[in-house]
């Protein structure tokens, strides 16, 4: 019997969605990839318990494109029985995003205070921590969000804790990337090490890469906007067309994350599961 997924959330990051007509780069209609997406996640009937959008869920911060990628997430996730999780990336503007996705009323929200936020799925806690600094586009988590943390992580939760920012606390080989990381990387490790966050999930880079910050794991999420070249000639960097999103299943003891493609292409093979199965089980039991 193959294990089964206890939780599953999807993670969507760095979306980069614009106002109706206009194109990420002149190039990229970033609407259209976010809607295949989320076709194939009601195409696949698989049990899905959140989507969480890891921040960059616009390009410019303008309230028609919150309200585009709204119309089309909601009913999706409604469709799913999903909740849905919002976190800020660098390229989102604070006001509007309270205003349009959290449903804040205008004149209410103070653009100098980080959106952090705590859900819980299932038993599950997830924390999104703010990890920008407006009109920058680096991370850093003020020290009041860090004692926030640590008091929410004090006592334990039924399954743990995820949690979410957008920056990866990493360094990393691509400079410009490095540049752009969570500046404060040892101050969250300080406050996270020993207590029962079992991963961080992040996005920003857009590439696909997995680490450890205090021991914990850390996953950076594919971009769903376009993919940036981590081997480019030296001297040059670049983005490709390309984009896919992340799934997350807890599975007993393990939680798991795999990078999944979205980018259209032509099937190797398409049968049955339990076919597939069926002849994996007799292929190993022969080999005993």
């Amino acid at each position: 019997m193959s294990a089964r997924s206890e939780l599953t959330i999807v993670q969507l990051t760095d979306t980069h969605l614009r106002p109706a007509g206009e194109l990420l780069r002149g190039a990229v209609d970033t609407h259209a990839n976010l809607t295949r997406v989320l076709t194939l996640l009601r195409e696949a009937g698989r049990p899905i318990d959140a989507l969480v959008l890891s921040g960059d869920l616009t390009d410019d911060g303008s309230p028609e494109a919150y309200r585009r990628l709204r119309e089309a997430v909601e009913p999706v996730a409604a469709e799913l029985d999903a909740q849905i999780v919002y976190a800020m990336g660098n390229h989102d503007e604070r006001v509007a995003f309270a205003v349009e996705l959290l449903d804040r009323e205008p004149g209410t929200v103070d653009p100098d205070q980080p959106h952090d936020q705590r859900t819980e799925i299932d038993g599950l806690r997830v924390i999104t921590l703010d990890s920008t600094t407006p009109h920058r586009h680096d991370g850093y988590l003020e020290p009041e969000q860090l004692v926030w943390l640590a008091a929410q992580l004090r006592e334990p939760a039924p399954r743990g804790t995820l949690l979410i920012l957008h920056h990866p606390p990493l360094p990393s080989s691509v400079p410009a990337t490095d540049l752009l990381k969570l500046d404060n990387a040892d101050e969250l490790a300080a406050v996270v090490a020993g207590t029962d966050v079992r991963m961080i999930l992040c996005g920003h880079n857009h590439l696909t890469a997995a680490a450890a910050l205090a021991g914990i794991p850390v996953w950076i999420g594919p971009a769903l906007a376009y993919r940036l070249d981590p081997m480019a000639p030296v001297g040059r960097q670049r983005g490709f067309f390309g984009f896919g999103y992340s799934r997350v299943d807890l599975v007993g003891e393990t939680i798991l994350a795999t990078a999944i493609e979205a980018t259209p292409a032509e099937a190797v093979y398409d049968r049955a599961e339990d076919e597939i199965l069926d002849q994996i089980v007799a292929h190993v039991a022969q080999a005993r």
